[in-house]
């Protein structure tokens, strides 16, 4: 198919793994119903930390989506990748076969990746010697062997990569996404963010820069509130959330279900501080009008139900 410049983009599948659950469904029951997935580090003893609570995903069995032995070797920010596309696929209702395989890609944003065995193998290092690090550390360390994994296991051989962009990861792998159905490069992209890396390296780092939640250890599931006065930090999680999108023609064609369309995207740079917003916000603004800009459509048009 050559390109076809500015096609239109929808959403057809979903695919969660949350402190909250184990899918869509269970992730939505547990929101509706007021739940919070914030709760006392269980994955180290966090007793010695500033902060003490994190959104731990509760559950997970990696091989209900993995081969056991590959399930065992598999950094967690990985299998949650392949769980949720593996779900995001089932939701859609894509097959991928030799008619459609290099027409699916994969993109997707991970922060940090693989810390856990960095973490591990540098102990190793040093007390044992470099013999015994583990042939697996650099694969499973680099955060875009998520979309090389779920490409492998989905036989999507279209455009893989992924993006590196700390919070704002999995929004940018599904807005590059878009660019590449919308251009034409693809018909179907696996995209969105996973993440897990509460581990003592991270909680002390974020502990360092005063950037996680510390007053509210003893009421966990109050900490997060991203807009509140008295806000006081962040409060690190995990999982993935994954998305099927396609160009509308390639989703009517199949008789796909679908649940949205993407009109624009922006993207926009502070250039303020290495980890501080402006205070008015600005480059925010200037990200959220490119993105009105790029659907063509007034901030008069936007609402919510």
């Amino acid at each position: 198919m050559t390109n076809n410049k500015n096609r239109r983009v929808v959403i057809t599948g979903l695919g969660l793994v949350t402190p909250l659950g184990i899918g869509v469904d269970e992730t939505w029951r547990a929101l509706c119903a007021g739940k919070s997935g914030i709760a006392e580090i269980t994955r180290f003893d966090a007793s010695d930390f500033q902060t003490k609570i994190a959104g731990e995903v509760k559950g997970f069995r990696a091989e209900d989506f993995l081969p056991k032995k590959e399930a065992k070797r598999m950094e967690l920010f990985i299998s949650y990748a392949v769980a949720g596309a593996r779900m995001a696929m089932e939701d859609s209702g894509l097959k991928i076969d030799s008619s459609n395989e290099n027409r699916v890609g994969v993109l997707t944003g991970c922060g940090l990746g693989g810390l856990l065995i960095l973490e591990q193998n540098a102990k190793i290092l040093d007390t044992k010697g470099p013999r015994r690090v583990s042939p697996f550390l650099i694969p499973m360390l680099i955060g875009n062997m998520a979309p090389g994994i779920v490409s492998i296991h989905l036989g999507a051989k279209g455009p893989n990569a992924s993006v590196a962009t700390a919070c704002a990861a999995g929004t940018h792998g599904i807005g590059e996404a878009f660019r590449i159905v919308q251009n034409g490069n693809a018909d179907v992209m696996v995209t969105g963010g996973m993440e897990s890396v509460i581990t003592r390296t991270c909680v002390g780092g974020f502990n360092a820069m005063k950037a996680l939640s510390t007053r509210r250890n003893d009421a966990p599931e109050k900490a997060s509130r991203p807009f509140d006065r008295e806000r006081d930090g962040f409060v690190v999680g995990e999982g993935s959330g994954i998305l099927i999108i396609e160009s509308l023609e390639n989703a009517l064609e199949r008789g796909a279900d679908i649940y949205a369309e993407i009109c624009g995207y922006g993207m926009s740079g502070d250039g303020h501080h290495m980890t501080a917003p402006p205070p008015d916000g600005e480059g925010m603004a200037r990200c959220m009008t490119e993105a009105l800009a790029d659907a063509g459509i007034s901030h008069n048009e936007i609402d919510y139900i």
